[in-house]
């Protein structure tokens, strides 16, 4: 296997606690894998080399949940949301209508096509979710197209109850038939508990089937207000609970106790104008914390990490490097692909090696220069992208 040393980088940022942030760096890659790291100095020779010239290197983006299994346009409902009215959960009937109605072959081009996007960005791991099918066949219809894309597939059949549907007999379903059909193409289930979703009971259900047949859990919860979501998820050990935007004392120690990653999605905050997720609390109490951009057509439309990076620095208390390391080895966490060989959002001998190099000298201007175009070139598996 080709070896391909990578050399001058100005900035090498890890993620590993003991590789810490470097200066004046290098890197070996070879096959999928990342073999040494060190002073530029001592790299050892390569078939082939590629001058950084000072830029700064971090891992791939791990983007630990998404949307992107879908048909439709929700235009309308940005600008009236941005005229004043609120998110409520029910706009995603709308994307079901779409998907419902579009061709295997739209959705799973549609897919791609934000897939690729999140790449030339720097994404290098991405989990998508079903949940805009909400029937037998049309749950199982995009569990198998986004198995062929996405590195992660969760199972959202319950994201809401379909309209003019029974919600005690659409939970049979989703706990039952559903589950059966799709199982075969997802390691993931995860529940919507929210107001106007599913209630505290009806998720408890639905986390414990799930869990019954060996998917791992993950939940969205608490996102338009105070719930049950987080202690249900850190109860039923969920590796992840999605938005946290308003908690009490009481969840923000229950994640700060348990090995649950809270995932904030701060796109998503700014689109519906919501308050920003409380991270510095969840940081200062402990707590693990992810960035993620909920990549939706409703709710957050964008597969830009770096966006949600900026905002999480200029809006939520974080500093440059803790936002950094939520949106890589965090992500990586609440997907449980953060240890071992192969491990993603790091850059340590045996991680997969999914590179993000910035045109900048430090990760610093991801946030100092917000909106600005900074991605370089991406290596996902070893291979150059761009």
């Amino acid at each position: 296997m080709t070896a391909t040393l990578l050399t001058e980088i100005g900035e090498l940022t890890t993620n590993d606690p003991e590789l810490g942030r470097r200066g004046d760096a290098a890197l070996v890659l070879q096959g999928e894998r990342v073999v040494w790291v060190g002073e530029r100095a001592a790299a050892p020779p390569a078939d082939e080399s590629v001058n950084m010239a000072g830029r700064a290197v971090l891992p791939g983006w791990v983007d630990s949940h998404t949307h992107l299994v879908f048909a439709g346009d929700r235009t309308a409902e940005f600008e009236a949301r941005m005229a004043g009215e609120p998110y409520r959960a029910g706009g995603i009937a709308v994307t079901v209508e779409a998907t419902r109605a579009a061709s295997d072959e739209a959705l799973a081009q549609n897919l791609r096509s934000h897939v690729d996007e999140a790449a030339r960005q720097g994404t290098t791991c991405l989990e998508t979710k079903t949940g805009y099918g909400l029937d037998v066949a049309n749950e199982e219809r995009c569990a198998r197209i986004a198995v062929e894309v996405a590195d992660e597939v969760t199972y959202l059949g319950a994201h809401l109850v379909p309209p003019g549907s029974d919600p005690e007999s659409y939970v049979d379903l989703v706990c039952g038939k559903m589950l059966e059909v799709v199982r075969p193409h997802v390691r993931w289930g995860d529940v919507f508990c929210e107001e106007g979703a599913f209630d505290g009971e009806q998720t408890d259900r639905l986390l414990r089937a799930m869990a019954g047949q060996g998917l791992g859990l993950r939940v969205h919860g608490n996102q338009l207000g105070a719930g049950p979501g987080v202690q249900l998820a850190v109860r039923h050990g969920a590796a992840s609970v999605d938005h946290c935007t308003y908690l009490t004392e009481a969840d923000v120690a229950a994640l700060a106790g348990s090995d649950t990653v809270a995932t904030l999605l701060p796109a998503c905050d700014l689109s519906t104008r919501q308050p920003p997720a409380p991270a510095r609390r969840l940081l200062d109490a402990g707590a693990t914390i992810a960035l993620a951009s909920n990549a939706n057509p409703g709710s957050s439309y964008t597969t830009s990490m770096a966006f949600c990076v900026a905002t999480a620095v200029l809006q939520m208390g974080l500093s440059v490097d803790e936002a950094v390391w939520a949106a890589t080895a965090g992500g990586a966490r609440a997907l449980r692909r953060d240890t071992g060989d192969g491990a993603v959002g790091v850059i340590r001998p045996g991680a997969r090696a999914d590179l993000h190099v910035l045109d900048a000298p430090s990760a610093t201007h991801l946030a100092y220069r917000p909106g600005v175009p900074l991605t370089w070139a991406v290596w996902r598996r070893g291979l150059r992208q761009r």
